[in-house]
């Protein structure tokens, strides 16, 4: 009676060669969704193929799916090839997976192939479209779904980089069948806001079905006729849409797109330590110029003996009078010019009518002359005195009257602190009468509150 009963192991061996000698089963081609996928660290892929009814479990062995193009994911939807048979240890059956690809990529890839033909054509693609983006943006507008994690990562990196700027979240679509009129009303409604500077549309990873909508043309014609510059930021770096090439400017990733957007804080800042250091030094710089030129002119002679100047400039003014003078002198005496000369000349005679005109005329001439003159002496007079003025603001000895003194060494370098001096020194100090020869004995620095008071 026992001979009748099978072993579990016998029975299950007598399913898997029913499976296996099935010529039904032996070559599928199959469509589903991916689920519970697992990649192995052996190579092994492990996963579910399920419709809205039903699931199986498959394997794909790492001698086929090494040479896969793509990564397969949860949820996507595939393609198959393969056979159905028996897992003997847990008398289960499942699908051995041969080949797969996802479902509909060939007629995906064949609209993005023509539509970049077409865009490339019309020159939505020519780098003299692009535009450049703003160094300092106050208010940046980002289109992503307000749930993804590529607005947090957003956001993350303009707070970090740039906390000044004003961040404006416009939600849209960024899958499916309502994506694309979604992504072209925000971007319409972004160029509407006088205030912002730049836009910033994209979304996180995903499979190509997902990422479609930023290969649709609208959405690549909203980016080009938009008149703020737009940073396209779709999925992870591989991934390529139609957006990243009309766009401005393309970003790898939105965290990417965040960093493209706005300087880095820390090297503004670093700039500015620069730019002040650098004013520093070039008032420094200019400082010790000027010290140096009132140096020269309080050793020069002319500043010591201003007087001189004043006396060569006064004789150089009689001189110039005394010139102007003779010359009026004898333009008076040419009236009795020689007019048998001036009859010859051209050849005709004056009479005493002519002649006397011509007289009026010459002393009309004079009259203009030498109002001229002393006008012209006048004004060379009023500008030689501003000269002087502004000679006697850089007297040190007018400063000096109101009770300032120069301190020198005997190498007559000027002594402008303490730390240029020690006891015992010998300083000469100059006052506005005259000059004092003394000795350091005690030295004596102030701080900061002292000289304040």
């Amino acid at each position: 009676m026992e001979e009748r009963y099978l072993s579990v192991t016998a029975l299950t061996k007598y399913i898997k060669k029913k499976f296996d000698v099935d010529q039904h089963l032996n070559h599928i081609w199959l469509k589903g969704e991916i689920s519970n996928f697992k990649h192995h660290s052996r190579g092994h892929m492990y996963m579910t193929i399920k419709d809205d009814n039903a699931s199986i479990r498959a394997v794909m062995f790492q001698r086929q799916n090494q040479s896969l193009p793509f990564t397969p994911e949860n949820g996507m939807k595939i393609l198959l090839t393969g056979h159905v048979s028996v897992f003997e240890i847990q008398g289960q059956y499942q699908l051995y997976i041969q080949d797969m690809q996802p479902d509909g990529i060939g007629a995906l890839h064949l609209a993005f192939e023509q539509l970049k033909e077409k865009l490339f054509k019309e020159g939505l693609f020519d780098k003299v479209h692009k535009k450049d983006l703003p160094k300092y943006p106050s208010q940046i507008a980002v289109l992503t779904s307000p749930t993804g994690a590529a607005i947090r990562d957003i956001l993350t990196t303009l707070e970090r980089r740039y906390p000044i700027a004003h961040i404006l979240i416009i939600p849209v679509l960024v899958q499916g069948k309502q994506a694309t009129k979604s992504i072209v009303d925000g971007i319409i409604s972004a160029n509407q806001f006088s205030e912002i500077d730049l836009i910033i549309v994209g979304r996180g990873g995903g499979s190509l079905e997902e990422l479609w909508c930023f290969n649709e043309e609208e959405v690549a014609r909203a980016i080009f006729q938009s008149e703020l510059p737009v940073i396209s930021a779709v999925g992870h770096e591989t991934d390529i849409t139609i957006s990243d090439m009309v766009a401005d400017v393309r970003a790898p990733t939105p965290t990417a797109a965040a960093e493209l957007a706005v300087p880095s804080k820390l090297d503004l800042i670093e700039k500015i330590i620069n730019l002040d250091q650098f004013i520093y030094k070039h008032m420094i710089h200019k400082i010790e110029q000027y010290e140096e030129r009132l140096s020269s002119i309080e050793k020069s002679y002319v500043f010591k003996y201003p007087e001189r100047l004043v006396e060569e400039k006064e004789q150089r003014l009689d001189r110039a009078m005394e010139h102007i003078t003779k010359h009026m002198d004898n333009l008076i005496t040419s009236k009795t010019v020689n007019y048998h000369n001036i009859e010859k000349r051209f050849s005709f005679v004056l009479t005493t009518t002519q002649i006397k005109h011509k007289e009026e005329k010459v002393s009309q001439l004079m009259n203009r002359l030498h109002r001229a003159s002393t006008q012209h002496i006048d004004n060379k007079k009023n500008a030689f005195s501003k000269k002087l003025s502004q000679l006697d603001l850089l007297n040190p000895t007018r400063i000096m009257s109101r009770g300032y003194s120069i301190t020198y060494k005997k190498d007559r370098s000027i002594i402008k602190s303490i730390e240029n001096l020690r006891k015992k020194d010998a300083i000469v100090v100059r006052l506005t009468d005259g000059h004092a020869e003394c000795t350091i004995d005690h030295i004596r620095k102030e701080d900061q509150n002292e000289r304040k008071k």
